[in-house]
């Protein structure tokens, strides 16, 4: 196992994003749209395993995890991310289609630093969740 990067210094410095999703033709989107907004996508997976191995290998700073992955549960991976090491560990931003308000409890007792439909995905949306959990630019994390 390698040893993790550093955290981030500065503001300017791109947020490194893992994306988990079943579904490629959202990643490829999801990517396009994060990529030009400033958030360098380090990653994708389908699974929990992969994504276990994607952020074991490239240790990014957030992960977005579709709430539904087919067969598993993105809360099931949020809860063994939130396992690792503080050191390698990824803020974790749950997304789905369904609103919010469909999930409100689930995420409340989740250790995910948030939520984003996935109409409403962008870099500053990912930027404000951090900020609120106190993980990103705007929270000082």
């Amino acid at each position: 196992m390698r040893a993790p990067p550093s955290g981030r210094q500065a503001a300017d410095v791109a947020i490194r994003c893992l994306l988990v999703d079943d579904n490629d033709r959202f990643l490829g989107v999801a990517r396009a749209v994060l990529e030009r907004e400033g958030i360098v996508v380090s990653g994708v997976a389908s699974t929990i395993a992969e994504a276990l191995a994607q952020t074991e290998r490239l240790c990014p700073d957030v992960a977005l995890i579709d709430v539904d992955l087919g067969g598993e549960s993105g809360f099931d991976l949020v809860e063994r991310l939130a396992e690792l090491p503080p050191s390698w560990r990824p803020s974790t931003i749950l997304t789905s289609s369904y609103a919010e308000a469909d999930f409100a409890d689930v995420i409340a007792s989740c250790p995910a630093a948030g939520f984003v439909t996935k109409p409403e995905l962008s870099g500053s949306a990912i930027e404000q969740v951090l900020g609120a959990a106190g993980d990103g630019p705007a929270g000082g994390g």
